[in-house]
């Protein structure tokens, strides 16, 4: 059964997700673009995890934060697509788990929500 939303809601809700797309697209192109600046400028032992190195646990740390940090964002990223896809089709709003209607209150602080709060404490 497809979620029937206000249209001034819906579009509020459509244009939170087109900015917080554009945000995390920019995170990762920053990210990308930084992360390329770092290797060009720095020596293939500058970012050596060798535990011999002595900065080598640190580095390893860092580099595996600055990784987990990118993976997050780009499955964010994927939750803000699936929405906008779930929308266009007419499914936005709607439990994914149990088909029922997904509180607005709950869509205005995740709006790429795609179950309620009870059927995401079962999965």
């Amino acid at each position: 059964m497809a979620r029937q939303l206000a249209a001034s809601t819906l579009k509020r809700l459509e244009d939170k997700l087109a900015v917080e797309r554009k945000r995390l697209e920019k995170i990762i192109a920053d990210h990308e673009r930084d992360r390329e600046a770092a290797m060009l400028a720095e020596g293939p032992a500058d970012r050596s995890p060798d535990p011999d190195n002595v900065d080598g646990g640190a580095i390893a740390v860092e580099l595996e934060t600055d990784r987990s940090m990118v993976q997050n964002t780009r499955d964010l990223l994927d939750a803000v697509i699936h929405a906008q896809d779930r929308m266009k089709k007419g499914l936005y709003g709607t439990c994914e788990v149990t088909g029922e209607p997904i509180p607005v209150a709950r869509l205005e602080a995740i709006p790429y929500a795609t179950t309620t709060v009870q059927a995401a404490k079962r999965v």
